[in-house]
C-alpha cells in the first residue's frame, strides 16, 4: 500500500559534493533518477528497488555507462541519500531528482 505522498516526487536541491540525505520525497521509492545538466556537463544517476544500497547505474558527461557500487543511492523511509561522487554530487551545482513509490 502507499504512502499516501504524490508519487513520483520531483525536486532539485544544491550538491555539498557530501553524501546528503534528501528526505522531503514523503515516502521509499522503489526508483530513483537524478540528474546534474551542470557546468560540466550531464551526468546522471538511476536506482532500481532491488539493487544495493549505495549503487546506481551512472551515466558519465563522456557518456560512460557503468554500475558503482558505493556513492550512489541508498532509499531512506521517506527519501534517499545520495552519494558523494564526484561526477553527479558537485559542489554547489543544482541536481534535479524523480523519485518513484
Amino acid at each position: 500500500m502507499g504512502s499516501g505522498a504524490k508519487s513520483p516526487a520531483v525536486g532539485s536541491v544544491i550538491a555539498t559534493g557530501l553524501a546528503m540525505n534528501i528526505d522531503t520525497v514523503g515516502f521509499r521509492p522503489r526508483h530513483v533518477r537524478v540528474v546534474n545538466a551542470g557546468a560540466t556537463g550531464l551526468s546522471r544517476f538511476e536506482w532500481f528497488q532491488g539493487m544495493a544500497d549505495a549503487s546506481a547505474v551512472k551515466t558519465a558527461t563522456n557518456g560512460t555507462v557503468s554500475v558503482v557500487t558505493s556513492d550512489g543511492i541508498t532509499p531512506r523511509a521517506n527519501g534517499f541519500t545520495l552519494g558523494a561522487d564526484a561526477n553527479v554530487n558537485i559542489i554547489d551545482e543544482i541536481v534535479h531528482f524523480e523519485a518513484h513509490e
